[in-house]
């Protein structure tokens, strides 16, 4: 599902040159939930942003879903990113000035559904996601009469509802407190135990990669 080979990531910080990846090369498989741990500044985000697409690798080669990233356009990218990946971010990033509800259901409109593609299976699949973060009730409410925990439960809605083959999740948890943490943990682990998807979940916390069922550690730019 995912491939990387020989990944690097170098940066320029004025005339100094900094590595964030030294040579990454693993496998993730489908239905697989795996966790990247490691500690701050061991290049496990910018992993992430390589993986997603987000960023470009300085070397090495991505391939997702039988896409290799060094054959696609940026045009291309950019539709595969949104057709078969759903990313969850530490900061929410919902618009203000939405309900939840249609903070949830844009990700379809960016996908490119119109109204003919929501059908009553779509819809039903949406409330089983609210139903299963707890949500139902808070639909209708814009981000600033919701919780933090609410907002990144949104959040995570968000990321499953084009049923992604894959959700990347960046430190999920990092501005949680420990109930809303395990509800999004939780749903992260029923995604891939229920509905298939192929996970990884960029994280600094032992706890919460203790739901993956991988665990693949970081440090100083490389798998260790």
């Amino acid at each position: 599902m995912i491939q990387t080979e020989d990944l690097t990531k170098t940066y320029k910080v004025g005339k100094v040159e900094v590595s964030a990846l030294r040579g990454v090369s693993f496998n993730v498989e489908k239905g697989e939930y795996v966790a990247i741990v490691g500690p701050s500044g061991s290049g496990k985000s910018t992993l992430f942003y390589v993986l997603g697409g987000l960023t470009q690798a300085t070397t090495g080669r991505v391939i997702v879903d039988g896409d290799d990233f060094a054959h696609l356009s940026d045009s291309e990218l950019t539709k595969m990113r949104k057709r078969k990946i759903g990313f969850v971010f530490q900061k929410f990033n919902l618009l203000p000035s939405l309900t939840a509800r249609d903070n949830i259901t844009i990700a379809q409109e960016i996908a490119g559904h119109d109204e003919s593609h929501s059908s009553r299976q779509d819809k039903d699949y949406l409330g089983r996601i609210t139903d299963l973060l707890g949500l139902a009730d808070r639909l209708d409410h814009r981000p600033n009469e919701l919780s933090g925990g609410q907002q990144q439960r949104v959040a995570l809605a968000r990321a499953l509802v084009n049923h992604p083959a894959i959700v990347l999740a960046d430190e999920p948890t990092g501005n949680l407190d420990t109930e809303n943490s395990e509800a999004v943990l939780k749903m992260l682990q029923r995604s891939n135990r229920e509905l298939g998807q192929t996970v990884l979940m960029i994280t600094h916390n032992p706890e919460a990669a203790a739901y993956a069922t991988r665990t693949v550690h970081m440090r100083d730019g490389r798998i260790v």
